[in-house]
């Protein structure tokens, strides 16, 4: 039986072990956390891979996810930028993060093993296989997939002279709220700050919300922090933040462009380890389903680890360098290009809603 080492146990990690598995290979999961687990709040899980859950016999994202609202665009005071109801856009649907990672685990069988509280720190690959370094202990197997995020220790050992992260210009707080809306969510965007909200399947609103800051910036209390940056934005805005418990928060970083190859020798990058994106486009978890799903093909089909690069990196780098300009635009601070912005896409939102609604006459008339 072919042998797999899994950097990583997030969710892209733990759906390249359930791939992996499914294809007949032994796999072990590498996870440097204390206890396996996803951390965060929602999490929108757009068809495609919606598809290759379905396709690896991950059931019951239906039953626990909400089907996703398009509520449309609004400035800080509440005005409609964008009403995109009547678009007919293709939406995701929502889940929390935790929910999605518990889903994937599930599905893991005998032939997969997960070791927690274990760092890599070295890798070294000749004809026969491939040697991950963990500490004291050596793990030998015939193939690794680095799974293991934004400052993937692989990625920098394969490629000490690429310069990785880059920070985005601004940090993200994200929350979840028990809160009682009528509101069908959507996003706000004003000027260096956006804010956006969804509802989950068992009543509770995912929210997220940007604001432009420095690198490394001192950081105070997340909760007082946003909830003073958000306080005369509309309602429901104030209201959701009132009804949060916990805020997370980070600063946004993507990787840089051009991305590295995501395959080299026995070894294949996936997830934000091969191509971290920001968030603004929310398809960063889906892109490493997708790598998955596509890895496990490439190796039932043709074993050419190649092919799988030649896949997933140009459509991932097209994915990292849209994110950024979206994130760049959104988080406009100047008062005229930020009013120019609303305006510009306040009269897009008006064409894409005619051209929706002609398509759907053409449609019923055949």
């Amino acid at each position: 039986m072919r042998t797999a080492i899994v950097v990583g146990a997030g969710i892209g990690g733990v759906t390249a072990a359930v791939a992996l598995e499914q294809c007949g290979w032994q796999v072990t999961v590498l996870e440097r956390a204390p206890e396996l687990g996803e951390i965060g709040a929602g999490i929108s899980v757009w068809p495609g891979a919606v598809a290759v859950l379905e396709e690896l016999g991950i059931k019951g994202v239906e039953q626990v996810a909400r089907p996703g609202e398009s509520a449309g665009m609004r400035r800080w005071d509440g005005r409609w930028i964008v009403e995109a109801a009547d678009l007919g856009v293709e939406l995701p649907v929502m889940i929390h993060r935790a929910q999605l990672h518990s889903l994937i685990t599930d599905r893991l069988g005998p032939a997969a093993t997960i070791h927690t509280g274990t760092t890599v720190t070295g890798l070294t690959q000749d004809a026969d296989g491939v040697t991950v370094q963990a500490g004291d202990q050596e793990y030998r197997a015939d193939l690794v997939v680095a799974a293991d995020g934004l400052r993937s220790v692989i990625r920098g050992l394969l490629h000490p002279e690429y310069d990785g992260p880059r920070y985005s210009g601004y940090t993200a707080y994200r929350g979840i709220a028990e809160a009682e809306l009528t509101d069908g969510g959507g996003e706000t965007w004003g000027r260096g700050q956006r804010f956006g909200f969804a509802q989950l399947i068992d009543g509770r609103y995912y929210w997220y919300a940007t604001a432009n800051r420095p690198a490394d910036s001192p950081t105070g209390d997340p909760e007082s922090d946003v909830r003073e940056r958000f306080a005369r934005w509309h309602e429901p805005i104030p209201a959701l933040l009132a009804a949060t418990s916990e805020v997370l928060q980070n600063d946004i970083y993507d990787l840089r462009t051009p991305l590295v190859p995501f395959v080299q020798g026995r070894v294949a990058l996936l997830g934000d380890a091969a191509h971290a994106m920001t968030p603004n486009m929310g398809r960063g978890a889906c892109s490493a389903i997708e790598d998955a799903g596509a890895l496990a093909r490439v190796l039932r089909d043709s074993r050419d680890l190649a092919a799988y690069d030649a896949e997933r990196r140009p459509a991932t780098t097209k994915l990292v360098k849209r994110s950024r300009a979206i994130g760049v635009m959104g988080q406009l601070d100047n008062p005229f290009l930020s009013t120019a912005r609303d305006g510009l896409l306040g009269l897009g939102g008006k064409a894409a809603g005619l051209l929706a609604r002609r398509r759907r006459v053409e449609q019923s008339r055949v």
